[in-house]
């Protein structure tokens, strides 16, 4: 009894990790004034314009941890899909596309 008592007590005193957002997660204003939700999704997360002209349109998908996520950005005006990356950097979200890792377009996206 003593034994169960003591293992009880050492699982209640045990310190509780939760389950971090990634700093990527959250809304997003877009350089074209837009909201963007990151979301988990998948193995990764998904990129969602949630106002403006294209509202409800998914935009992109990273993958990746900490401040630095890889994946595909798609442009709504064109629906040209490009490389794309993105480095968090406090409330701060530096998008970068690319096409052939060659002709690239960055924008830095502000956190809501």
């Amino acid at each position: 009894m003593k034994l169960r008592t003591l293992l009880i007590a050492a699982l209640f005193a045990m310190p509780v990790v939760a389950n971090a957002a990634e700093p990527i997660e959250g809304n997003w204003k877009t350089a074209s004034g837009a909201t963007a939700a990151i979301a988990k999704c998948g193995g990764g997360f998904c990129i969602t314009l949630k106002t403006g002209k294209h509202a409800g349109k998914r935009i992109g998908q990273m993958k990746g941890a900490g401040t630095d996520y890889s994946g595909s950005i798609t442009d709504p005006e064109t629906d040209k899909t490009y490389s794309g990356s993105g480095t968090v950097s406090g409330s701060s979200l530096r998008m970068k596309g690319c096409v052939l890792a060659v002709l690239c377009k960055s924008q830095t996206w502000t956190r809501l």
